[in-house]
Order: C-alpha cells, then sequence, then structure tokens
C-alpha cells in the first residue's frame, strides 16, 4: 500500500492497554516516544486471500485511509500516522478519551433541550464538513459519536469510525446494506441507491434519542426494526416528549423523511430555526410560569436499546461494550425497589439472557460457517490434488510406452540398416560382375577386328 510506513511501530511508539476492539479491529492506547503526545492505535487486520472473509479488503482499507487524510475539522478525529506490517494495517489516531455520547447521556439520566441542540450542532458541523467533501460516514449513531473530554463544561465532539464511510460521486450509483440496523435510512434498508442523505436520516435518530432516551424504530428483533424503518412507523409517546418543542420535534420529522430528496440536507438542518435560537421557543402556556422539569432518560429504554445494540453487533463483542453494559443495569438496579420493580428486574434478566445467547448463537454460527468453508476448500484442494495424481500417473504410463514404441522402431531400424548392407554389397557385386563382362566383351570384339583387318 502505497504510503503506508514498512517499520516496526513499537519503534517509534510505546503501546499502552487495550481501548477496544471490533470484528477485525483492535484500539489500543500509545505514546510518541519523540514527542510524548498520547494516540490510539488501530490495528486493522488484513484480508490474506481475496476468497476469505476473515479480515478486512485492501480496497476497504485504503478507502477509510484516503477519507481520513483527507479531513482536518475540530469535531472529526484525526489521522497522524500509518503503519504496516505482514499482517495488518496501524492507523496512529487522534486520541480521544472523553467516552461515548450514549455513556455520557446515560450518566446524567437527563437533558434539556438546549444542551442537545449544544451537542447537535458539533455533530452537524462536522457532518456539514464531511458533506462539503461529498463524504458520507454511513455509521453515524452515538458509539461513534465521541466526546474528547467529558470533564469540561462543554464537551466537544468528536465523530470517529470511517471503516464504511464513502465518497459519493456524480453519475456513479452506489448501493449497499451496510451499518447499525437502528439508525441505517429506508433506502440502505431497500437497497436502493445511496447518497449523502443516508447521514440524515441518521441524525433524525440521534436526535430523538438525545431528547428522549427512546428509540424511534427500535423493534424486538431486526427484522421489526428494519420493518419500522421501511415504514417510517414511529411517534411522539407523550410519556417522553411531554416537555419537547415543536419546534425541535419539527426538525426531527423533516429529516425522518422517506424519500431521500424531500429530506432536509445538512444546510437545511443549520438553519433550521430550533439549532439557530439559542433559547428554546413554542414553550407551553403553562410551563411559562414554572421551571421546566429535566426530562429524565428512562432507564428501561437505555436497557433495553444497549441489549438491543450489543445483539446487532459482530461476534466479538469488546469488553469495554459489556463493561457499558454492565453500568447500566448496575444503575437499573439501583432505581427500581419494592417487589414489582424486583419482579420487572426478573424479567429483564431474562431478557438479558436471551440476548447473550443470541450474540453467542451468531457467534457460533460464524464460526461454523468459517470451519464449513474451510472444510470445502481442503476438499476442493483435495480433488485438485487426486486430478493431478492421476494425470502425473497418465502421463508417466504414456512416456513409457512413447519410449517402448521408440525402442521397437530403433530395433527395426537397425534390422533394416543391416538388410541394406547386404543388398549394397549384393550390388556392388553384381555391378563388378557386369563391368568385367562388358570389358571381356570389348576384348573380344577388338580381337576380331584386329584379325579381320
Amino acid at each position: 500500500m502505497a504510503g503506508f510506513r514498512q517499520e516496526d511501530v513499537e519503534i517509534y511508539y510505546d503501546m499502552g492497554e487495550e481501548l477496544g476492539s471490533g470484528q477485525f479491529a483492535i484500539v489500543r492506547k500509545c505514546k510518541e516516544k519523540s514527542s510524548g503526545t498520547e494516540y490510539a492505535a488501530k490495528f486493522i487486520k488484513k484480508r490474506r486471500l481475496s476468497s476469505s472473509r476473515r479480515g478486512v479488503s485492501r480496497e476497504e482499507i485504503e478507502r477509510e485511509v484516503n477519507i481520513l487524510r483527507e479531513i482536518q475539522h475540530s469535531n472529526i478525529i484525526t489521522l497522524h500516522d500509518i503503519f504496516e506490517n505482514k499482517t495488518d494495517v496501524i492507523l496512529i489516531l487522534e486520541l480521544v478519551s472523553g467516552g461515548e455520547l450514549f455513556d455520557f447521556l446515560a450518566e446524567k439520566e437527563s437533558l434539556t433541550e438546549e444542551e442537545a441542540t449544544q451537542f447537535l450542532k458539533q455533530i452537524l458541523d462536522g457532518v456539514h464538513y464531511l458533506h462539503s467533501k461529498r463524504i458520507a460516514h454511513f455509521d453515524l449513531k452515538p458509539e461513534n459519536i465521541m466526546l474528547l473530554d467529558k470533564n469540561v463544561p462543554n464537551p466537544r465532539i468528536k465523530l470517529i469510525d470511517f471503516g464504511i464511510a464513502h465518497q459519493i460521486k456524480d453519475g456513479n450509483e452506489f448501493k449497499n446494506i451496510f451499518g447499525t440496523p437502528e439508525f441505517v435510512a429506508p433506502e440502505i434498508v431497500n437497497y436502493e441507491p445511496l447518497g449523502l442523505e443516508a447521514d440524515m436520516w441518521s441524525i433524525g435518530v440521534i436526535t430523538y434519542i438525545l431528547l428522549s432516551g427512546a428509540s424511534p424504530f427500535l423493534g424486538e428483533t431486526k427484522q421489526e426494526t428494519l420493518t419500522n424503518i421501511s415504514a417510517v412507523n414511529y411517534d411522539f409517546d407523550e410519556e417522553y416528549f411531554s416537555n419537547t418543542s415543536e419546534l425541535a420535534k419539527d426538525f426531527i420529522r423533516r429529516l425522518l423523511v422517506k424519500d431521500p430528496k424531500k429530506r432536509m440536507t445538512i444546510e437545511d438542518s443549520l438553519q433550521h430555526s430550533w439549532i439557530k435560537v439559542i433559547k428554546r421557543r413554542n414553550v407551553r402556556p403553562e410551563e411559562s410560569e414554572r421551571k421546566p422539569e429535566r426530562r429524565r432518560l428512562k432507564t428501561t429504554r437505555l436497557k433495553e436499546y444497549t441489549i438491543k445494540s450489543h445483539s446487532s453487533m459482530p461476534p466479538n463483542n469488546t469488553y469495554i461494550n459489556f463493561e457499558r453494559f454492565s453500568q447500566v443495569m448496575e444503575e437499573i438496579a439501583a432505581a427500581e425497589e419494592g417487589l414489582r420493580e424486583l419482579e420487572k428486574n426478573q424479567r429483564s434478566c431474562g431478557e438479558d439472557v436471551t440476548a447473550l445467547l443470541s450474540i453467542y448463537e451468531e457467534k457460533e454460527s460464524w464460526y461454523k460457517e468459517e470451519n464449513e468453508s474451510i472444510a470445502a476448500d481442503l476438499s476442493q484442494i483435495k480433488q485438485e490434488l487426486q486430478k493431478a495424481q492421476a494425470l502425473r500417473r497418465q502421463s508417466q504410463e504414456e512416456a513409457r510406452a512413447a519410449m517402448l514404441s521408440a525402442n521397437a522402431l530403433k530395433r527395426k531400424f537397425g534390422r533394416l540398416e543391416n538388410r541394406y548392407e547386404v543388398l549394397a554389397e549384393q550390388m556392388d557385386s553384381e555391378v563388378r560382375w557386369v563391368e568385367e563382362l562388358v570389358r571381356t566383351i570389348s576384348a573380344e570384339n577388338h580381337t576380331r577386328s584386329t584379325s579381320m583387318a
């Protein structure tokens, strides 16, 4: 790969603790030896064979790297360096240590509308920069929206993970089915041409969650979630949106539109009144006389949200994600009291076990599929080897037959050569006899001529 340093990354960086992992990548904290600056090292496992499903293809790695090289924005993670060895490509990235936006909100358990717009404005700024370069992220979700430092009054948002990002080119129709089901746009579900508009749908889902703690399309199964998305089946449940302004709901409605052409663009979103104003508008009359209550994210919805997000993850889930899941469960256990709450916890435990079993079954199925694929490859190689051995035996037999034929021809040629020599000697003898006869006759004729004279 052009531009990738073919050196040992540990010559220049000290590797530290593991920060997380994905299906084919591991992220570790590292420190640059020359400057002492801390970064995040993302080890991407390379796909060794084009027919294999293990690892990331060269084309996909180069696409992610090319996009990261092109972008430079305060709300987007930056690429510092790139190394490559026989098994991995190592991206040295900006260290974003503030954790996920989802975790930050779950810890707070409440969020005002003004705080939501502060976070959302940063997300929109980052996406606006990407879209200005015709880059679609295609995987916008709370897990990929990080905080640079959560222990400051106004945390800065950082968009991460450009593994499935694409540069949209005019005239090139692009279709794919990827992303996280809960956040994908209808055109992805329906395998239709994709563009920058898919990111705007994801922003609509994220905004819905920021304001309510509930997910608009999440179903009991992945299929139900995708069906809800395709049908744009959602509503503003009064239980979660009782204190939400009409401007905020209008913002969400203009993003959760099935037709991509009718969906708000990033420019439209930044110009929307809800984003532009500092103070919330459309406050209900009864709210103007009292301090608005802080809306609390529903812990039951957070729990469901976490379980579903884990069940849709790749087979090798990360420790950090299970740690977050455990923290949410502890908060639920602390908040729920009494017999009724204990009964709910019992049911939730059953759901957790089901979700974890589902993850295990997915992993087991994945390994089984890989084993079957390897077994099929080995069987094919064995058959090809047997064919090669059969051809080799056939060639050897044909060579022996040709050798025998050649020897027979050689013997026959020898016999013919001997006969030719015998015939040649006979011919020489006959020729000498004829020549002698001719001389004799000539001599007699000469004698006769002399005597007659």
